[in-house]
């Protein structure tokens, strides 16, 4: 793990472009309020790294539980926060919309806290089987782990379709198994672990039996929590939809109806959606009023018009 560098945080510049080139009103609430705390910890830190990192050393045997909650919020250095937030972005986005907000915020809480326990538990017992006690030092920090946790959940939701990782297409089935290999040989420093306790983490939930869990004790604590219904199909070619379903017909007084956030991704991979804020961020060649809509924007025809119509009026 790396200290943080001093000087201008250009990772934080180019996410904070990013998240205005979304627009803030069409990031849904607790994915903007899960960037705006790891933006805030990252400008005023609760504790230095070396005091927030996780590690069987300091949780288990010096009793330091509190890094599992301020590890996960925590990023070494700008890029860090950067492409962990985009990440972050993207995925809140869809799975947001998909699962609903109450329910999202639940999954990040959990997710955030499991993940960090099985990590502790793979750095014990890889320590353990290899006879490397050193293993119990490393140190983790960062929200790596949890996305990789929802990584598996979006590819479990939308199952079809590849994705390019070091120029080779992968199926959305292995691409997560994919991205921990590359990035733990092509990225020096990166937590092997801790991205494998986030994938464990998620198949936990796809597979295992961490959703009805969670859903027992929903209950228990609240008995007004609501689920969304939503209907899934897909077609041949393995490309994923969604539909709304409600029981009744309308949603229930604790069902929030999704919101169509297709139009500020424009159905773009999430690989394809990093490579294209690089460059908007790096060669934006500003925002002339003639210009088309900044990359991932689709304006529907209502909203073309209204555009046209204002070119207009400024003309006169």
């Amino acid at each position: 793990m790396q200290r943080r560098s001093r000087g201008i945080n250009t990772g934080l510049i180019l996410l904070l472009s990013q998240i205005f080139h979304v627009g803030i009103n069409n990031i849904p609430p607790v994915t903007l309020a899960t960037l705006a705390l790891n933006v805030w910890l990252f400008l005023k830190p609760l504790k230095p790294l070396l005091n927030s990192c996780l590690s069987v050393e300091k949780c288990y045997y010096q009793k330091d539980w509190h890094r599992l909650l301020l590890s996960p919020l925590h990023h070494a250095d700008d890029w860090h926060l950067y492409f962990n937030m985009v990440s972050m972005l993207w995925k809140g986005i869809h799975l947001e919309r998909r699962l609903g907000s109450r329910w999202f915020a639940y999954i990040i809480i959990t997710f955030s806290l499991l993940t960090g326990v099985v990590y502790l538990l793979l750095q014990f017992a890889c320590a353990g089987f290899m006879n490397e006690p050193d293993f119990m030092r490393n140190c983790a920090v960062g929200f790596s782990g949890v996305l990789f946790a929802l990584k598996v959940l979006n590819n479990h939701y939308c199952p079809g379709g590849f994705v390019n990782i070091l120029g080779f297409p992968v199926t959305n089935r292995f691409a997560c198994w994919a991205e921990l290999v590359a990035i733990h040989f092509f990225t020096p420093g990166s937590s092997f672990a801790g991205h494998l306790a986030g994938i464990l983490v998620g198949f936990m939930y796809t597979q295992g039996p961490l959703k009805k869990i969670m859903e027992t004790c929903a209950g228990i604590f609240s008995s007004n929590i609501g689920y969304p219904g939503h209907q899934y199909y897909f077609n041949s070619s393995g490309h994923s939809g969604y539909q709304n379903h409600y029981p009744y017909g309308r949603p229930g007084p604790y069902e929030e109806p999704a919101t169509n956030y297709d139009v500020y991704t424009a159905g773009l991979s999430e690989e394809e959606q990093l490579e294209r804020a690089l460059r908007a961020s790096l060669w934006d060649q500003g925002n002339s009023r003639n210009s088309p809509p900044p990359y991932g924007f689709q304006l529907s025809p209502e909203e073309e018009m209204r555009r046209q119509r204002l070119h207009r009026f400024d003309g006169q």
